[in-house]
């Protein structure tokens, strides 16, 4: 089976999908923790960006089992990095790196589900 281009509203349904779970899981949370210790954490806790992966996991299944893989790639990964530079562009400029970073880290591994999701399917 050829790969095929991606459905362009499959691919935006999933970043206006995957942008919404950025507000919901990681958008409030905008303080950084005080440790004991005097070092600091945040501002996410695992546990929220847990829940942001069990929250896209199965739209990125949906899009791959439904022979939209690049349109569940991109479009996640694209509303990913957009709601990281909307959430983190009020800083430095050095942003820009964390969301290079939410970019190349949500490509690979959405690439890599939708490979195993279609690999198994066939």
């Amino acid at each position: 089976m050829t790969p095929r281009l991606p459905h362009p509203a499959a691919a935006l349904l999933l970043a206006l999908f995957a942008a919404a779970a950025w507000t919901a899981w990681l958008g409030w949370d905008q303080r950084y923790d005080e440790l004991p210790d005097g070092s600091v954490s945040g501002p996410y806790q695992a546990w929220q960006v847990i829940g942001l992966v069990l929250t896209l996991l199965p739209a990125v299944l949906w899009a791959a089992l439904r022979q939209y893989p690049a349109a569940g790639v991109l479009g996640v990964s694209g509303g990913l990095a957009t709601a990281a530079w909307v959430d983190w562009s009020g800083g430095d400029g050095l942003f820009v790196i964390g969301v290079g970073m939410v970019a190349i880290g949500s490509l690979a591994s959405t690439a890599v589900l939708t490979g195993v999701t279609q690999a198994v399917r066939s």
